[in-house]
């Protein structure tokens, strides 16, 4: 398990409590330290409340992946790059599972690794967290929400990370290719508008207010669905019928199903329960601001220019972000240079990730 933050704790207390052999990693000694303290993780909702003890909790990469069966990263996408560069360097050949993926995880990983000069292992990604978590103390995690349907998909030569991927996680769909899997990402269209329309709230408040049950408004839900719209348009110039947001949510398991039902995106959400108490970010260094715009909707424009996709909601909001930020989103974030997709055409992405000439 790479990664010891809400879901990798989740993942870790949920794999073990089913009996697999857990290996705790993070890159921060002072992360797990709350953990050896305790003597595992703390849980609450998997369900009930215990301790689960995995069978090593390391700072040391080589020792955590040292005759694993897989490496689950369950890591911010900001992560992503500097895990794939130790995983390369350190000549790892075991598959890598995403979870998730982000928008763009699998590209990313690929590009990392040919730049090292590494062979890419057998890589699968999934469309989205497989808990609903959040760390409330440093040594307990807690598990509001499983998923109950993700898309998985792996790049070419990835199906033994695919086939792992369903075994541990039942509730995976396999996906045409990771396109799908990227496109499906629901927090590139749930995160940002809330967090930016509500910006003046989470300055003056710290964020005290609930973001999903408070924060999506009808004005802010309007946004939503219009970005959204962006998002299922260049899912389908790749060939992809994707559900909407709130009928995936709902699919997932956090949206309110009769609100989804009667289309109702701010009900179904507002209303789902898997989600109700989870607050606003407490300041603008929140990762709905530093993730979800530079790695959620930058990757969105970049797969939206190569499939020849107008998306001016996307876009406005990229540089209203990068404004409030005072930072160049597209430059720092998650584009095509460091998907490694610059140049491409819609034929040639589909050709990689489909494997096969474009």
């Amino acid at each position: 398990m790479l990664g010891a933050g809400a879901g990798g704790a989740a993942a870790t207390a949920d794999l073990t409590l089913q009996g697999h052999a857990v290996r705790l990693w993070n890159r921060s000694p002072a992360t797990l330290e709350p953990f050896r303290v305790l003597g595992g993780v703390g849980y609450e909702g998997l369900p009930g409340t215990g301790l689960a003890v995995p069978e090593t909790i390391t700072a040391d990469l080589s020792e955590a992946i040292e005759g694993a069966d897989a490496a689950l990263v369950c890591l911010p996408a900001i992560a992503h790059e500097e895990v794939a560069i130790r995983l390369a360097s350190a000549g790892a050949s075991l598959p890598i599972v995403l979870d998730p993926g982000h928008t763009g995880g699998a590209l990313h990983f690929r590009r990392v690794f040919l730049e090292a000069g590494a062979a890419l292992p057998p890589l699968a990604a999934l469309s989205t967290l497989t808990y609903v978590a959040r760390k409330y103390a440093p040594d307990t995690v807690t598990v509001s929400g499983l998923a109950e349907r993700v898309h998985a998909a792996c790049l070419p030569g990835g199906e033994r990370a695919l086939d792992l991927a369903q075994e541990l996680f039942p509730a995976a769909r396999r996906a045409p290719d990771v396109l799908a899997v990227d496109l499906a990402d629901v927090n590139l269209v749930l995160h940002p508008p809330g967090a930016l329309l509500g910006a003046a709230w989470v300055e003056a408040t710290g964020g005290d207010f609930l973001f999903y049950a408070e924060g999506v408004t009808p004005g802010v839900a309007r946004v939503i669905a219009a970005l959204d719209a962006e998002r299922l348009a260049v899912a389908r110039a790749f060939g992809h019928e994707l559900d909407p947001l709130h009928r995936e949510m709902a699919a997932i398991g956090t949206a309110d199903r009769e609100a989804a039902a009667r289309d109702d995106l701010a009900g179904a959400v507002r209303l789902g329960q898997a989600n109700a108490r989870i607050r606003a970010p407490d300041s603008l260094a929140h990762r709905y601001y530093e993730e979800d715009l530079g790695y959620g909707l930058v990757p969105l424009l970049e797969l939206a220019r190569v499939a020849e996709v107008e998306t001016p909601v996307t876009s406005s909001l990229v540089a209203l972000g990068g404004a409030l930020l005072g930072r160049d989103l597209v430059h720092e974030g998650l584009n095509a240079a460091r998907l490694g997709i610059d140049g491409l055409d819609r034929d040639a992405l589909l050709a990689l990730v489909r494997g096969g000439a474009p």
